[in-house]
């Protein structure tokens, strides 16, 4: 596959500046790193096809890279209209890399780039919220022959392959990397926790300290958002629907009650739920002058738009992905970058460090999928812990760290059940 003729993105002559991105991404990813040089050497993909839909940014790229240096030919699409960086596609595309994405596509041109990524017939997929496997299994079929099983890279994608599997409608196997241990404590929480702020402070360019956060939602990517906000000085408010995650949140010292009654104290509301409309027109009715709506779920479904909207007298755009509504009262209501993912389409998503052990665990878990497909069936697979812990001490190695192991009489005792 010739990438340059076959790719469809917005120009490449933005490919030194992505270049730049990416290499500097590359000198802060120690796992990926130790991993390409293993990769290049043997060649454990040679003569596959990779399908990658992610966030199409500089640490999306290495993983693509390294995949491409593990021998396969690789086809990226973006998993986000607004996520993606066109200097960085065009990086990929002049390293031999097939991209089809374009930063704000039209929704039908991000759907037709997931198809023709899919058209190059792979062999393996990387999926980030199920929209490769949705595709190929409710509209292109024809597509399917080739594919031995992949890769999900989040709770929204694993909570979809869940049901196609209870249904009896996965077709291949599916890793569920999201809920490794290397992945959901250190990329949600750390991760989301971070890069969530970053993409609200550098558009709002206004305080947190003082005002009151409303999290909609503990799992791992709301706790992380609820710590980044108490370390900002924010008073910090969680609701929830999970009896265990709200006592949880409780005892982390939060403030817990239903989002009604939320609604009146926010000034900045982040949803990390993954379910639709958890903010909808009775909490818009309830809310302050000059509220601040962001959202870090993978879809741009769990803020209600529409709502929003048809309760508007006005919509404009008054800052750089800020949307302002006025209400009929002459309230406004804030909304950050459409209500798609804040921390990549307001910002530049996850840190470096953070991605380079999540992308780690795609790259070995690929190589596991490879191997083993034949033994997994039509199901989704945890990360065999191996696996989880080769990531971590990796990483562990490359900051420096030891750690203790059991001495001979320890690992006997653990293994007895007499004192």
């Amino acid at each position: 596959m010739n990438a340059a003729t076959n790719s469809l993105i917005r120009d490449i002559n933005l490919a030194p500046q992505g270049r730049l991105k990416i290499n500097w991404a590359w000198q802060h990813m120690p796992v990926l790193n130790r991993l390409r040089e293993k990769l290049m050497a043997e060649k454990p993909l040679q003569g596959q096809k990779v399908a990658i839909c992610l966030h199409l940014e500089a640490k999306t790229a290495c993983l693509a890279e390294l995949i491409r240096d593990a021998g396969a030919e690789v086809a990226v699409c973006g998993s986000n209209p607004l996520s993606t960086q066109d200097d960085v596609s065009a990086a990929l595309v002049a390293e031999g890399v097939t991209v089809f994405a374009k930063y704000n596509p039209t929704p039908d041109e991000f759907k037709f780039y997931q198809i023709h990524t899919l058209e190059t017939l792979p062999d393996l997929i990387i999926d980030d919220g199920g929209d490769l496997v949705s595709i190929l299994h409710a509209e292109r079929p024809d597509l399917m022959r080739q594919v031995k099983g992949g890769c999900e890279e989040t709770t929204t994608g694993i909570l979809r392959l869940r049901a196609m599997e209870k249904q009896g409608e996965l077709q291949f196997p599916m890793v569920g990397v999201n809920e490794a241990f290397s992945k959901f404590l250190f990329d949600n929480r750390y991760g989301t926790g971070q890069s969530v702020w970053d993409g609200i402070n550098r558009t709002t360019n206004l305080v947190v300290a003082g005002k009151t956060v409303v999290v909609v939602g503990y799992g791992w990517c709301g706790r992380g958002v609820a710590m980044r906000a108490k370390g900002l000085g924010a008073n910090v408010v969680v609701t929830e629907i999970d009896a265990i995650s709200a006592a949880e949140a409780h005892m982390d010292g939060f403030a817990v009650m239903p989002i009604r009654e939320a609604a009146k104290r926010g000034d900045f509301f982040i949803t990390v739920t993954g379910n639709k409309n958890v903010i909808s027109t009775e909490h818009y009715h309830l809310m302050k002058d000059g509220a601040i709506l962001a959202n870090a779920g993978h879809f741009d479904i769990e803020i209600d738009k529409p709502a929003l909207e048809s309760i508007s007298t006005s919509v404009q755009v008054v800052r750089e992905n800020i949307t302002e509504y006025i209400l009929e009262d002459g309230r406004r209501i804030h909304l950050i970058a459409e209500g798609r993912l804040a921390n990549l389409a307001a910002g530049d998503g996850h840190p470096t460090e953070i991605m380079d052990m999540t992308f780690g665990l795609q790259a070995l878990c690929l190589l596991y999928m490879d191997e083993n497909y034949q033994k997994i069936g039509n199901r989704v697979l945890d990360v065999p812990y191996q696996i989880d812990e080769q990531v971590a001490r990796y990483y562990l190695e490359a900051n420096g760290i030891a750690i203790d192991e059991l001495n001979k009489e320890q690992e006997e005792y653990q293994a007895s059940w007499k004192l």
